[in-house]
């Protein structure tokens, strides 16, 4: 087993929970002691039943704490930064973690602790070929469109 694989196999073991990648609406709060709370409007990218990653302009620096505010629900959670990659585009990619697992925060089912996407039970990825569209379903029945009437008359005002 080389290094790199030794590496993956730990960065594989540091996972607590499965991550998935779900956008929701969330306003992240910052207070700043003798200043009023900073707070920012964004939506996550990546979700786990102990934090999220999401982007955020607000300067923030690993250890600081800040609170989720779940738009949707209202519901809050203080949370602590552990990651604050690069500026992008006047962003950063922030990684933060709550300060207890809460995996019902997000109000999604995460996939169990030992489910493996290339499991025998896991469906195969459809595949795609460039340029062809998949094949359409045909919608259910409709109702016929009711019959057409022909006028007797041309088109003008009525008479009588």
């Amino acid at each position: 087993m080389g290094s790199v694989d030794l590496h993956l196999n730990r960065l594989n073991n540091l996972r607590r929970s499965q991550r998935v990648c779900l956008n929701v609406p969330v306003v992240i709060l910052k207070p700043d002691p003798g200043k009023p709370t900073v707070s920012e409007e964004t939506h996550t990218q990546i979700v786990s039943a102990h934090g999220a990653l999401l982007l955020l302009a607000m300067p923030v620096k690993p250890g600081d704490l800040l609170t989720m505010k779940h738009k949707k629900t209202q519901e809050q959670l203080v949370c602590r930064v552990i990651n604050a990659g690069p500026d992008q585009s006047g962003k950063k990619e922030v990684g933060v973690e709550f300060e207890q697992p809460s995996p019902r925060f997000w109000r999604i089912a995460f996939p169990p602790a030992d489910w493996n996407p290339r499991g025998p039970d896991s469906k195969p990825p459809t595949r795609q070929v460039p340029g062809v569209r998949p094949p359409q379903r045909k919608p259910a029945s409709t109702p016929a469109d009711p019959p057409k009437t022909r006028a007797d008359k041309a088109p003008g005002p009525a008479t009588r």
